[in-house]
């Protein structure tokens, strides 16, 4: 149960930022003890791989919050951030961590179900927040960009913490993520009907 709810909270976490859960199950296994990976995943600790995601981290931090190029940069993140949520479901759910210090033979129907199950999970949660992302720019013109990408990277932060030391906390910043996602897009939209209703010369982006 514990491993499931790692690799959920790791998929989860790419489907907001691909390289956000990579880097630090490459790190913390590198650097530290917190992790330990199996050989079929020791490719994240290797040098050449934290540099290129290092790399990569950096490019979507920039890119995700520049409005219109957040819209290309999740157009080209469909393929990224459901592979990389295979990665961290499959590596995770196979690492001990101090949460599941055995982590035994989840998923022992074969190696690829855990895989596949973190690209289906990172591609609904990247779906919904290219969607949500999408109709708040619309309504604010592109000006919540930088902020909606700043609190995703956060909750990917968090998400990956979580998945790693309290696994339980997983569920709980899930649906936290679903009620603030449920009241953006409400919020969205009020935005958007009073701005349709208001007076040509009135309407503005504060409205």
């Amino acid at each position: 149960m514990l491993e499931a709810l790692t690799g959920t909270g790791l998929a989860a976490a790419a489907g907001l930022n691909a390289y956000i859960p990579m880097l630090a199950l490459g790190l913390l296994s590198r650097f530290t003890d917190v992790i330990g990976l199996p050989a079929g995943w020791a490719w994240l600790e290797n040098e050449w791989t934290l540099g290129i995601l290092a790399v990569l981290f950096l490019i979507e931090v920039v890119a995700d919050k520049v409005p219109a190029v957040d819209h290309v940069n999740d157009v080209v993140q469909t393929l990224v951030r459901p592979a990389s949520g295979g990665i961290v479901f499959g590596s995770g759910t196979s690492a001990a961590t101090p949460a599941v210090s055995d982590p035994g033979q989840f998923f022992s129907s074969g190696s690829w179900v855990p895989v596949a199950a973190g690209v289906g999970l990172a591609l609904l949660v990247h779906l919904a927040k290219a969607a949500t992302r999408a109709a708040a720019n619309a309504a604010l013109a592109g000006i919540g960009a930088p902020v909606l990408s700043t609190a995703e990277d956060v909750v990917s932060v968090v998400l990956v913490i979580a998945a790693l030391l309290l696994p339980a906390l997983v569920l709980l910043v899930l649906a936290a993520l679903v009620v603030g996602l449920v009241l953006l897009v409400r919020q969205t939209r009020r935005r958007v009907r009073r701005r349709q209703d208001a007076p040509l010369g009135i309407a503005g982006p504060w409205r």
